[in-house]
């Protein structure tokens, strides 16, 4: 394998605040022969995730910590070109966490199978994948929604924010978004089919709550923190369901993280808070993708892809449109045709 090159985008310093550019080192090295067991793969698409922020911190979260001088983890939908594991064979789609780069060689541990004449490789990062399992796992396992039952999401606009509106619609709620600015509120009515929005940016939060849910909130799937979730909390229903998915409001603070004033309305309101990690219902994830898959199809589960070209060296300044907030539905980057 050592005719192949493989580039990388590996991390070179840990990030006070945002990432810059020399937080990053971009590397080629040939690509080794194979071991027993092993597979070669060539990624298609890498996923840009919020998550990737507290990978690059020194401290271990529900992963370990990424070292210095790592090819950054990420999520990839890739194809097998060279197997000695008899469970893949050259030719096979796979989704996995196989990095920045352009090739990756591995055990197979973590790799799945898809498959592309249900849906294209690039839905296994969205739909089929972190986004629609993120707001699967989060909305129905962990929220527990109910007909008739009022759901919010924080970051609507945003891949899992999207699936998580669009399977509460299906489930049979009423979905309110909070987004920011008039293209994203009047993106995730329009083309979502969203009950209704709030625009941060150009409403007080208790406003747009207040206006929007006048019968207060059943589920609170969070994932901005900070003021967005304090403003939820102050109108929580009895009994209601507040999940965790992420924080991104908090991600680049150089100061404490700020936690929510408003916690004691969960002891008053016998509320719960949780939050959650797709990974653990990992064994669940083929019954769940058949059905998101079926809701794909039909029309009901719907996020656009927004794919950036450019290869892994645009990784960097891609990662940087999650805290502009400029992306609309799942941001991945495309590696290879």
């Amino acid at each position: 394998m050592t005719n192949i090159v493989n580039r990388q985008i590996r991390l070179a310093g840990r990030p006070e605040g945002l990432p810059k550019s020399s937080d990053w080192e971009m590397t080629e090295v040939p690509v080794p022969d194979l071991q027993d067991g092993q597979v070669l793969v060539k990624n298609h698409y890498i996923s840009v995730d919020p998550a990737m922020r507290g990978w690059m911190n020194d401290q271990d979260t529900y992963v370990p910590a990424l070292k210095l001088g790592s090819v950054m983890r990420a999520l990839t939908a890739s194809e097998v070109v060279a197997s000695q594991n008899p469970a893949f064979a050259v030719g096979d789609f796979v989704a996995g966490m196989d990095g920045v780069q352009e090739y990756a060689i591995s055990d197979g541990s973590f790799l799945m199978k898809v498959d592309t004449s249900l849906a294209p490789l690039s839905a296994y990062l969205n739909s089929l994948g972190i986004a629609g399992l993120t707001a699967y796992c989060g909305l129905i396992e962990v929220g527990l929604p109910k007909p008739g039952e009022t759901v919010v999401v924080s970051g609507a606009a945003g891949s899992v924010g999207a699936h998580v509106g669009r399977i509460a619609k299906i489930k049979g709620c009423r979905a309110v978004g909070i987004a920011g600015g008039a293209k994203k509120c009047a993106f995730i009515i329009d083309e979502l089919g969203f009950d209704a929005a709030i625009d941060y940016k150009n409403e007080p939060l208790s406003d747009g709550l207040a206006r929007t849910c006048p019968d207060g909130i059943d589920i609170f799937f969070d994932n901005v923190g900070g003021e967005v979730l304090d403003a939820a909390l102050a109108r929580i229903n009895f009994q209601a369901r507040v999940v965790i998915c992420g924080a991104i409001s908090q991600y680049n603070n150089t100061t404490p993280i700020v936690g929510p004033s408003n916690y004691l309305r969960l002891l008053i309101l016998s509320g719960r808070l949780e939050g959650f990690i797709y990974l653990n219902w990992r064994k669940q994830w083929p019954v769940m993708i058949r059905e998101l898959a079926e809701w794909r199809s039909s029309g009901k589960l719907k996020c656009p892809d927004d794919i950036v070209e450019g290869g892994i060296a645009a990784f960097p300044n891609t990662l940087l449109r999650l805290f502009s907030g400029d992306n609309l539905g799942k941001l991945m980057i495309k590696i290879a045709d």
